[in-house]
């Protein structure tokens, strides 16, 4: 091909042979002019960088032109960069969303989904629950089977994209699971996701009071009806909430500073937060919270009583507290003290469970204890402290003063250089192992689907038993894996963690593979036990868009490492690609473009570039 390269009313021809990189050439040519002519960029040539450029050649592909070589229109780094933030900040960004944010820009996107109104679970549950209920009086529920059905028609139809998968990893900080007896009350769970919802652009002490003040927590953690102590009949005040208040959602195992790194003490051991003592302590605070509002089934009170079972309780209502009920005298922890009373109105009584809460709130642990784990929800598994001193330093105040101001946090998080760099990117650590559940999220918003019923109904129980993950399916309050979690071996070795490798096993592995089998060789993406044969009820990918594009292999793999892997392909995998994927023709008709396309996507949906993202 001919290029004619005119620079400052210079103007030169040069011959580029097949497969030599034209866009090498050309800067190099520009660059002995800018040396020449005096116009200097301390940062690069091109995307943009064109002043008194003009280029010109013999011939074009795909309607392209060879002027975007300088003006940056022709250039991914701009696109593959966006999409890696979005990755973070939603479950899966279609083609589009990656173009708008790429035009637009990270802070303006993240400001303008801050405006979205909630879209919250348990409106859509109730919706959905009348509508089988209505068919067959005898169904049981509402029970996670319908949390699930809400959950991803929320998720598969709402706007507010960032909302959501900060919801999501909050309900992976403060814990409560299905795998209890909450999985029979679908209702409670669903109020109690909306909490993060609700709260997710809040304030974190608001969120940590209504946790508290929840039904579904009283219930999962035993602080429901926690009686006060009562020595002659050998009744202590149950310490379960109190302990995981401290250990899970706060401040943590051990001091630490604002970086996030272990407080030492003089023998080079880390120094515990709080002791037995202080666990006891802080039990007497959470007793006395009962139910506020009872169900009108038989062998129900007509109104609520300290005591009275979660059966019969509205599970959707905060706690209410029986001051009666409440541990009478001081409490002290941590080296703070509630003064206490021989006696309590319900109000007085509740006062001490929110300075209680606003105390752990503003202890110092507290801002790099949730920091941390949020970075690595969001963005990576091994933030360095310098990077979590940066956030925390935004918890402890958004800059007017304001402690744990959510959305000065999340800005933090995603707009922080360690987050989207290319210095960053480049470090061996800068990485994390994909959920496999929003493995699953990513593949259903990036591309487009069609649905038997227009709807998005998926029971999950499938997905969760091939690998080991579902939102609010944690087998305990410990979650799904610790976020110190170091799998043994070479990560061990360099004291990385590495969280979610503890649902990477023999099983899950082979699971996660015959899923993403499922969703594109039999495609089914998703399906409800509300369908049949005769009437189906599922959920399919429609890769039209991908199917006219694959007669190039290149292009293919091209828009799938921009949807799928943003830009981290390797030159191994994609040659291992090309290998697979040119063979996939034939010309007797035109299905080999289908099964191309497919297998495209399952070879990107299970390569290690995908799975492992930076």
């Amino acid at each position: 091909m001919i290029y004619d390269v005119s620079i400052f009313n210079t103007k030169f021809s040069v011959c580029v042979a097949p497969g030599i990189q034209k866009t090498g050439i050309t800067i190099m040519l520009i660059s002995t002019f800018v040396a020449l002519y005096g116009q200097q960029y301390k940062d690069y040539i091109g995307a943009g960088h064109n002043a008194g450029v003009t280029i010109t050649a013999s011939s074009q592909s795909n309607g392209t032109t060879a002027a975007r070589t300088m003006d940056g229109s022709g250039l991914n780094a701009k696109v593959y960069d966006a999409s890696r933030f979005l990755g973070q900040a939603t479950f899966g960004a279609s083609n589009g969303l990656i173009d708008s944010v790429t035009s637009t820009g990270y802070e303006v996107w993240i400001d303008n989904q801050f405006t979205k109104p909630p879209q919250r679970i348990l409106p859509e549950l109730t919706n959905i629950w009348s509508q089988i209920y209505a068919l067959d009086t005898t169904a049981f529920g509402p029970y996670s089977l319908h949390f699930n059905y809400a959950w991803w028609q929320t998720n598969m139809t709402n706007q507010d994209l960032l909302r959501q998968k900060v919801a999501y990893a909050l309900s992976q900080i403060l814990v409560t699971s299905i795998k209890s007896d909450l999985g029979s009350w679908g209702e409670s769970v669903a109020s109690y996701y909306d909490i993060f919802i609700n709260q997710a652009f809040g304030n974190y002490k608001d969120i940590l009071l209504a946790v508290t003040k929840h039904p579904a927590m009283g219930y999962y953690l035993s602080h429901l009806n926690n009686h006060p102590e009562d020595l002659a009949n050998n009744i202590h005040p149950d310490e379960n909430f109190a302990r995981e208040i401290m250990q899970l959602f706060t401040i943590g195992l051990y001091q630490l500073r604002q970086d996030g790194t272990r407080v030492l003490d003089g023998n080079g051991k880390p120094i515990p937060t709080y002791n037995n003592n202080d666990i006891k302590q802080l039990a007497r605070v959470f007793t006395g919270l009962g139910g506020s509002q009872v169900l009108k089934m038989m062998f129900c009170p007509d109104l609520p009583e300290f005591g009275t079972d979660m059966y019969c309780l509205e599970k959707t209502s905060p706690m209410k507290m029986f001051g009666w009920a409440h541990q009478t005298g001081s409490k002290s922890f941590l080296g703070h003290t509630i003064a206490g009373s021989s006696s309590y109105s319900d109000a007085t009584a509740m006062a001490e469970v929110d300075n209680a809460v606003t105390f752990l709130f503003n202890h110092p642990n507290t801002a790099p204890f949730v920091s941390y784990r949020l970075i690595q929800r969001l963005v990576k598994s091994n933030p360095s402290p310098a990077y979590v001193g940066r956030v925390s330093a935004k918890f402890a105040n958004n800059g007017a003063g304001v402690r744990g101001d959510m959305k000065a946090v999340i800005k933090a998080i995603l707009l922080d250089p360690e987050a989207s760099s290319v210095s960053a990117y480049s470090v061996a650590y800068a990485s994390k192992l994909r959920e496999p559940f929003t493995r699953y999220t990513h593949i259903s918003r990036a591309f487009q689907t069609q649905s038997d019923k227009n709807r998005y109904w998926n029971n999950g129980f499938s997905y969760l038993n091939e690998t080991r993950q579902h939102v609010m399916a944690s087998p305990t309050v410990f979650n799904f894996y610790l976020p110190d979690l170091e799998p043994v071996g070479e990560m061990d070795e360099l004291n990385l963690a590495a969280p979610e490798f503890k649902l990477h096993n023999t099983a899950t592995a082979v699971g996660y593979i015959n899923s993403v089998h499922s969703w594109m060789f039999w495609n089914s993406l998703m399906y409800s036990w509300e369908g049949s044969n005769e009437n189906p009820d599922g959920v399919r990918l429609v890769t039209n868009d991908l199917q006219a594009i694959c007669d190039d292999t290149e292009v293919l793999i091209n828009r799938l490492d921009k949807l799928l892997t943003h830009g981290q392909l390797t030159d191994q995998t994609r040659q291992l690609m090309r290998n697979a994927l040119n063979p996939m023709y034939w010309n007797w008709d035109t299905e080999w473009r289908y099964w191309r396309t497919r297998l495209a996507m399952y070879l990107f949906m299970i390569s290690p570039d995908y799975n492992c993202v930076k």
